[in-house]
């Protein structure tokens, strides 16, 4: 029973890009878990020119100047960082307390 119902999910997977364009979501049930189709929801519930403008606004987003970029996002160490590296002899020695 067990490989029959193997079987039947890895035919449903195998199938359901055959469906994706359908106007109805497929629902897939494996072992008494629901998998609903998250791909076919997104579409729904959202047009295209809505997510092509999030999509270039993300872009644009994540593209900031080098000068504006926290220092850590560049590979700066910040002056809390060095704190906490350096522990007690922050200050008053060379040596780290940490590595």
């Amino acid at each position: 029973m067990k490989l029959l119902t193997t079987f039947a999910s890895v035919m449903l997977c195998a199938a359901l890009p055959l469906f994706a364009h359908a106007d109805s979501c497929a629902e897939v049930t494996v072992d008494g878990y629901k998998a609903p189709n998250y791909g076919c929801l997104s579409q729904q519930m959202g047009n295209d020119t809505n997510a092509t403008k999030a999509a270039s606004k993300n872009r644009e987003a994540q593209n900031i100047p080098i000068e504006k970029r926290p220092p850590n996002a560049v590979g700066l160490s910040t002056p809390a960082a060095t704190s906490v590296r350096m522990g007690n002899t922050f200050g008053t020695s060379v040596k780290p307390q940490r590595p």
